[in-house]
């Protein structure tokens, strides 16, 4: 006869794994011990230790998580010994490496399933299961009829593989209007069917999944606003042989089919869809994805037409398409009915063919700290007033993961330039694409951003997959005014009252200036390391130099003529004069005109013009 099986005290033992920056809890933490037992945090940093194995005993957790590194010990091993006790709750400070805080996870099962093990109260109402949702793919959301709607594709249940596959819905209080405060977390209402799972909310005729994107809310000719989407019907591998528009029935609660397009490849509204006016104050719908290079006016009777979507491009219709040039022999970009878009992959295959040069193309998004290129995949762009920019959130192909990384980079208008971007986001073997930044959170004029994505073992290759976390949107949290994100903009080429240059940023959503010449890329703020770099008047130009006097006009900040292993992408700025004796400065190593020469020693250093010296801003 066995000897009798101990007691179990049945009050668990957790652990609270909190930013070490901000104290609060931090989710999707992994604690695993040298027997390779597993537990995760939960939204609120919570992980729930009960092995009973481990009750009374000192046990050593390894402790990891994606963008944040807990130190090493000699040894090399991250992690801490704990004393597992029935009740206790132990407090981990993990240092976070991301520069974007992550919040927790707003769709799934179990959002806050360890807190409430040890019994705490949850900021959302619906912590455990809500709409019966397990997972959720690629969010949408948008203002309309004063709540925020928001939408999802494939989307998994408890009680079968196979889900919903044809757009899942929900609305929330926008904050300000009932909401709980987007720090704190989500509370969804979902669209449900009579079993209480989320249910389809765009059902369109034909076989296989329905996908929908680039929502946008535009009146109606009695001056009612509807919320218009496109769709794409998918059949295997992830083809689309349709595409169309559709339109809310206010009354059923269902998208319902309005125009279907007659080539699925053509130009269709695809990503997320932002307002922009042009030179003319006409309201365009730009579809990001992450630029913003298809466009359709912003009238029903225009989106509805697939003859009136344009592209901006520089290639011709033809085929092979051919780039069209001025006559200095420059691409000529202008908004094209019918053309097809020219993205990074494009791009990148016309240099590699010789039919563009290395700077022809316009989207250069680089890495701040290798200079090495950044592809961008998917993302959004959106004006922000804190900056005076438009900003990028992007997700990057082929990077440390696939799919994995999240990029922020800033431009002058939503065409570019985009040059210099950081990393703001990495996830390890593991996929987030797809993020949405969400306008309707920002904070204090926009220097706070929230921003969600997919977090999905899907494409990444990892092999195993995240419990709860997995096929589902997590939310971050970044601030502008981390000093990291003081990147380089563009300085350009303008002549004063006087007809003298002078170089200055646009850095203004208030301006709309057709075209710049983009001299350098220099830092608008003071950086670590940086120097000041002012004009003085001269009786033969306007020269620039460094550390002048209070009376002189700052234009710019600069890492030092002398700098120390100065970065990727920087480059020596020059003073230059002319047989006439007009002052004025190059970059680097580009050619001089007949007649000019270099003077004396670099001025500072900026950083490299990455693409054409004329870049169309609001065209």
């Amino acid at each position: 006869m066995g000897s009798p099986s101990p007691a179990v005290d049945e009050r668990p033992f957790a652990v609270e794994v909190v930013d070490a920056e901000t104290g609060r809890g931090v989710p999707l933490v992994e604690l695993k011990t040298v027997h390779q037992m597993r537990f995760l945090t939960d939204s609120a940093g919570i992980a729930v230790i009960d092995a009973p194995e481990l009750i009374g005993i000192e046990t050593y957790f390894f402790v990891s998580s994606h963008g944040y590194e807990y130190p090493s010990d000699g040894f090399g091993y991250r992690g801490v010994r704990l004393q597992v006790e029935p009740g206790a709750v132990a407090r981990v400070e993990l240092p976070r490496v991301n520069i974007a805080e992550r919040l927790y996870r707003v769709t799934g099962g179990g959002i806050y399933g360890e807190s409430i093990r040890i019994g705490r109260k949850p900021p959302i109402e619906e912590p455990l299961v809500n709409g019966l949702v397990f997972g959720q793919d690629s969010v949408f959301t948008i203002p309309y009829r004063g709540r925020l709607w928001w939408f999802w594709g494939d989307t998994s249940r408890p009680g079968y593989p196979l889900g919903n596959f044809h757009m899942s819905g929900a609305t929330t209080d926008l904050p300000g209007g009932g909401g709980i405060d987007p720090n704190v977390g989500i509370n969804l209402k979902y669209f449900v069917d009579e079993n209480g799972f989320s249910r389809p909310m765009a059902r369109m005729p034909g076989d296989g999944p329905t996908w929908l994107s680039g929502f946008a809310v535009l009146p109606d000719e009695d001056g009612r606003e509807r919320l218009y989407a496109g769709y794409a019907k998918i059949k295997p591998p992830l083809t689309t042989y349709e595409r169309g528009i559709c339109r809310f029935d206010d009354e059923t609660e269902q998208f319902e089919r309005v125009a279907v397009f007659s080539d699925p490849e053509g130009l269709a509204p695809n990503g997320h869809a932002v307002p922009i006016d042009d030179q003319t104050g006409t309201t365009f719908l730009h579809f990001a994805t992450p630029y913003p290079l298809v466009r359709v006016e912003a009238r029903p009777e225009a989106m509805t037409d697939a003859s009136r979507y344009e592209a901006f491009t520089c290639l011709e219709e033809r085929n092979p398409p051919r780039v069209e040039r001025d006559e200095q022999g420059r691409p000529v970009y202008r908004w094209r009915a019918g053309a097809a878009v020219l993205g990074p992959k494009e791009q990148a295959e016309l240099i590699e063919a010789g039919r563009m040069a290395e700077g022809e193309g316009l989207l250069n998004l680089r890495d701040i700290e290798t200079g090495d290129p950044v592809f961008a995949h998917a993302g959004t762009v959106s004006p922000n007033a804190h900056r005076g920019r438009w900003v990028m959130i992007t997700t990057q192909l082929f990077g440390r993961s696939v799919l994995g990384e999240v990029w922020y980079a800033e431009a002058d208008s939503p065409i570019g330039p985009w040059a210099y971007a950081r990393r703001i986001v990495t996830h390890d073997q593991y996929s987030f694409y797809n993020p949405l930044h969400h306008r309707a959170f920002d904070e204090d004029g926009g220097r706070v951003l929230f921003f969600e994505g997919t977090y999905t073992e899907l494409f990444s290759g990892a092999g195993v997959t995240t419990p709860r976390y997995d096929y589902n949107q997590i939310m971050y949290r970044l601030d502008l005014d981390d000093p990291r994100l003081n990147l380089p903009v563009a300085w350009y080429r303008v002549r004063d009252a006087e007809g003298r240059e002078r170089f200055r940023p646009i850095g203004s959503l208030g301006e709309r200036p057709g075209e710049g010449r983009v001299a350098f890329f220099a830092l608008d703020r003071p950086g670590d390391g940086t120097v000041p770099v002012v004009e003085v008047d001269g009786e033969n130009g306007i020269t620039l130099e460094v550390d002048g006097e209070a009376e002189e006009t700052l234009c710019f900040h600069a890492l030092p003529a002398d700098a120390t292993d100065p970065p990727p992408g920087t480059v020596p700025l020059v003073a230059v004069r002319d047989d006439q004796g007009r002052i004025d400065v190059r970059v680097g190593d580009e050619p001089l005109p007949d007649g000019w020469e270099r003077l004396g020693e670099p001025i500072c250093r900026v950083w490299l013009r990455p693409g054409p010296e004329r870049q169309p801003l609001y065209p």
